[in-house]
């Protein structure tokens, strides 16, 4: 577990182990939301770089015997 520090002028500096293991960078946006006690941020992607992560997810529905 990471701790930061939050500036005078409310800034917080990401851990270098958490800025390589999920590959930001500068300038890059995220996506920032509260739950329950919890402050959550998430990177925010171009769609270009999303092409291709649902590969090889069971797409299959099964279907009951009276529909079609």
């Amino acid at each position: 577990m990471e701790t930061v520090t939050i500036s005078p002028q409310y800034t917080i500096v990401f851990p270098k182990s958490i800025r390589e293991k999920y590959n930001l960078i500068p300038g890059q946006k995220l996506q920032i939301f509260s739950y329950q006690t919890r402050i959550i941020f998430i990177p925010i992607k171009p769609a270009e770089e999303l092409k291709g992560f649902l590969k090889g997810i069971d797409a299959s529905v099964k279907r009951e015997e009276d529909r079609y």
